[in-house]
């Protein structure tokens, strides 16, 4: 049975949903918004630890109490100037707790509505696919190209359009391999890190509800699904 860690990135600061605080530390129904995402991954039978990446200078974390989780949760504090930095150092940090043939769910932060349905999906659809995979929702819109002043230069086919999601799942070796070839700059995701090495990811079919929340909008719509989800435990 393969083994599988989960790594989230959290030392992001989030500016565009218009707080002062971080969004990963934003209070969602009385817990900041990084314990749904540590609470789904750390639960999950398949997952031995969740290390959550935040920034040395990080000021909010020793602010809530995380101690129900505790020692499969490892916090390092090495984060980076972005996203890829932040895993990439991440994955140093692991050490040999990890071997590079383990399995490494990469998973946002500020995706606070992951499920343990879908979880389960990412997990066993890879399986021991040579390469591995993420969590993505096919394109149900009609797919606009704009200039600066926002007027439409054309419309493009969604025909075979995905948008990535996280968790993305790499066996560590790989994904160290692929981050460190790359400018951290220009990757926002892991899988287009890999897919530069010649390799192309899995995709597995997720769900809208499984959103990132990047504007305030985001956030009560993000509430909603996370009391749903209560009320109807």
């Amino acid at each position: 049975m393969m083994r599988c860690v989960a790594l989230i990135p959290a030392a992001g600061t989030g500016s565009r949903v218009g707080d002062e605080c971080p969004k990963q530390y934003l209070t969602l129904l009385g817990k900041p918004m990084l314990a749904y995402s540590i609470e789904v991954l750390i639960n999950h039978p398949r997952i031995a630890t969740v290390f959550v990446v935040v920034a040395p200078e990080d000021s909010w974390f020793e602010r809530f109490n995380w101690s129900e989780f505790g020692s499969e949760l490892q916090v390092v504090r090495v984060g980076g100037a972005t996203r890829s930095k932040s895993v990439t150092r991440g994955l140093k940090a692991m050490g040999d707790a990890v071997s590079p043939d383990d399995w490494v769910l990469v998973h946002d932060a500020a995706r606070p509505c992951l499920s343990n349905t879908l979880l389960d999906r990412l997990i066993a659809g890879i399986g021991e696919d040579d390469v591995g995979g993420l969590l993505a929702c096919r394109i149900a819109d009609t797919i606009k190209s704009a200039d600066t002043h926002h007027r439409v230069i054309e419309t493009r086919s969604r025909h075979g359009l995905w948008g990535a999601q996280t968790p993305q799942m790499f066996r560590r070796g790989l994904l160290e391999r692929a981050l460190s070839a790359v400018d951290s700059e220009e990757i926002t995701d892991d899988a287009s890190a890999v897919e530069q090495l010649g390799y192309q990811p899995l995709l597995i079919e997720s769900e809208v509800e499984n959103l990132k929340v990047t504007y305030a909008g985001d956030l009560r719509l993000a509430q909603t699904i996370l009391e749903s989800r209560r009320d109807n435990q």
